[in-house]
Order: C-alpha cells, then sequence, then structure tokens
C-alpha cells in the first residue's frame, strides 16, 4: 500500500513540474515579445533555461519497484504437490549394489549406516537426485523376487551416448541401446544386480 501512495504522489509531482514548465515557457515567449529586440534574447536565456531546468529536475522519478507476480488460485480441493522423489532399494548384497551404483553409474555416497561394522544401508546422490540402498535383512524369506514390473526413468542434460558408452566400458551389458523417442527425448536402460530397472533418458 505505501509503494502504491508513493507512486501516485510521483506521479503527481511529475505532472506539477511538466504543468510549471510549460507556464515557465509562457512566461519567458511573452517576455521575449514584450521586451525590445536587444534584450529579447538576454530574457529569454535568463528566464527560459533556468525554469525548464528547475521542471525537469522535479520531473526526474525513481524507477517503480517491481511488482511479484501474483500467486495463481489454488484449486480446491488441493492437488498433491511434490519438490522432490527418489526411489528406495532392498537389495540382496548391498556391497556388490554399491560398486554398481557408484562405481558403474558414478552415484556419489553421502551417507552410509552400519552396524557393528557391516553395512546396511546407503543413502547416493546423482545432481539433484536421491537413491537409497538398504541391505535385505530376509525376514521375507530368501527367495523373494526383486525387481519385477519396475522401471526408474532418470533425466538429464548429459550426454545421453557418451553415458552408455562409459557404462559399457565398465563392463555392464545395456537392456537397451540409445535411441530416438517419439516425444523427441533419447533414452538407454540397464538393470541393476537386484534386477531393477533403471532408463536414463534426455528431454525428461
Amino acid at each position: 500500500m505505501a509503494g502504491k501512495k508513493k507512486r501516485k504522489k510521483e506521479k503527481k509531482a511529475a505532472k506539477k513540474a511538466r504543468k510549471e514548465a510549460r507556464k515557465a515557457a509562457q512566461r519567458a515567449a511573452e517576455a521575449a515579445r514584450q521586451a525590445p529586440k536587444a534584450a529579447a534574447p538576454k530574457a529569454a536565456r535568463k528566464v527560459a533555461p533556468k525554469a525548464v531546468k528547475k521542471a525537469a529536475k522535479k520531473a526526474v522519478k525513481k524507477p517503480a519497484a517491481r511488482r511479484k507476480p501474483a500467486r495463481p488460485t489454488r484449486q480446491q480441493p488441493e492437488s498433491l504437490r511434490l519438490r522432490s522423489a527418489g526411489p528406495s532399494f532392498t537389495v540382496n548384497d548391498i556391497e556388490k549394489s554399491l560398486v554398481f551404483y557408484r562405481d558403474v553409474l558414478r552415484f556419489t555416497v553421502k551417507e552410509r549406516w552400519e552396524n557393528e561394522g557391516k553395512l546396511l544401508g546407503v543413502e547416493l546422490v546423482a545432481g539433484n537426485v536421491s537413491f537409497w540402498l538398504g541391505q535385505d535383512d530376509w525376514k521375507k524369506g530368501h527367495d523373494r523376487v526383486k525387481g519385477q514390473g519396475f522401471r526408474m526413468y532418470c533425466g538429464t542434460a548429459q550426454d545421453i551416448d557418451a553415458l552408455a558408452e562409459r557404462i559399457k566400458a565398465a563392463g555392464v551389458t545395456l537392456l537397451e541401446e540409445p535411441k530416438d523417442q517419439p516425444w523427441g527425448g533419447r533414452d538407454f536402460a540397464v538393470v541393476d544386480p537386484d534386477g531393477f530397472t533403471i532408463t536414463f533418458a534426455s528431454g525428461l
């Protein structure tokens, strides 16, 4: 509200200054017509420039502060809004999975959870994305099948073909070679040691 009043006041002052400048110019012109011919140029030089300069100085105003865009009205009832998401995989051999994600895919280890020197879980990061790995405690049996019916899509601005070649150079066979998609992106897929499919794609 204060900003709005200030802008209104500045606008009013500028308008008044322009009005005074016009009046000053009119007075100068009138004085030039009434004065002797020899004195006219001198009078005009003394009166008009001074009045115009003063009026112009008053008319200068500070740039208005930028207005923040109005927030859109939320749909009611509000829908779910997320800021991040990340998968958590229960794995058969966490040391083996860690080698795959850290050394082959090039994730970075952010945190480790151990118990009596035994690794139980890790948090891995790649850019702004986090993955979690947890060692299976086998309470649901050793024959539990993992990775079926699952695919994780990961968007990246990196070169898809270069990423695929780097993974293959580490001795991993791709599930799907790099290919262009109808929507304009390009992707490839790998399967981790427990059968979880991960697709790396551009254009997501």
